[in-house]
């Protein structure tokens, strides 16, 4: 269960920052429109990403994903755009997935 949630959520950070970053590019680097229209997809396929998690909680998910897309959009910056963090980027980043952890996967008593 918790594999599979993971693997949403980085499925959800692909989508979001990448139609996010398409856009970008579209619009901030004059590539067109056809770089915005796959952004608006991949953005609308994030929403749709975001429904798959196991947890029946919105807000939870929507919070848990937020320290997921900190993380996701630094990655990101490295990977495509050669973005060098420095040691803050990198513990804010580490605090935020500790706080998916304990958001998503703390133990909690059944209602």
């Amino acid at each position: 269960m918790i594999v599979r949630s993971l693997l949403l959520f980085l499925l959800a950070a692909f989508a979001e920052i990448g139609g996010a970053w398409l856009i970008w590019q579209g619009w901030r680097e004059n590539r067109g429109l056809w770089w915005i229209a796959a952004g608006v997809i991949a953005l609308g396929a994030y929403g749709f990403v975001a429904t798959l998690q196991p947890d029946a909680n919105f807000g939870r998910i929507l919070a848990a994903y937020g320290g997921i897309f900190v993380a996701g959009s630094l990655a990101w910056g490295m990977v495509v755009d050669k973005f060098r963090p420095d040691r803050w980027d990198l513990i804010g980043a580490a605090i935020c997935l500790i706080g998916v952890a304990v958001i998503m996967y703390a133990p909690r008593e059944v209602s």
